[in-house]
């Protein structure tokens, strides 16, 4: 009786024993799992905010560039002016006045071009910024346990 009570007594320590250092495996993937998701967060976060600055630098440029047509436009209807005579300027000649309307022109239009652009850069924020969300939701689905999905 004393040598089974020994048995039982010492194969209950092993199964406690084991336990133990299943748990500690259990904690040991928990915490690495708690690490990766923090170091993902933190990655995300980072990208959030590079795209920030970028939405934030592609705004001032925008508003410079509005700022730029707008001069170029008072400065155009000037020359126009000039070419239909309504002006009192006659010091250019028609020539001049002709080369510089279609250089504001073009300046105008390459200044159109480099606002399409940018726009186009700040939609590709937008999708990645969305695209970024919809990660996220999906990292947050897929982590919940399989008894609750």
């Amino acid at each position: 009786r004393k040598q089974a009570t020994e048995y039982s007594t010492s194969s209950s320590d092993e199964e406690f024993e084991s336990k133990p250092s299943l748990t500690h495996k259990a904690k040991r993937t928990l915490r690495r799992r708690r690490k990766l998701e923090k170091e993902t967060k933190q990655l995300i976060k980072q990208e959030e905010l590079k795209r920030l600055h970028k939405a934030q630098a592609i705004q001032r440029e925008l508003e410079e560039l509005e700022e730029r047509q707008k001069a170029l436009e008072i400065f155009g209807v000037q020359l126009e002016r000039e070419l239909r005579g309504e002006s009192d300027s006659g010091t250019k000649d028609e020539t001049q006045l002709l080369h510089e309307w279609f250089e504001l022109v073009l300046e105008k239009n390459k200044l159109m071009r480099y606002e399409s652009e940018l726009l186009i850069i700040a939609q590709e924020l937008e999708l990645e910024d969305h695209q970024s969300r919809l990660e996220q939701k999906l990292r947050e689905k897929m982590a919940i346990d399989g008894k609750s999905k």
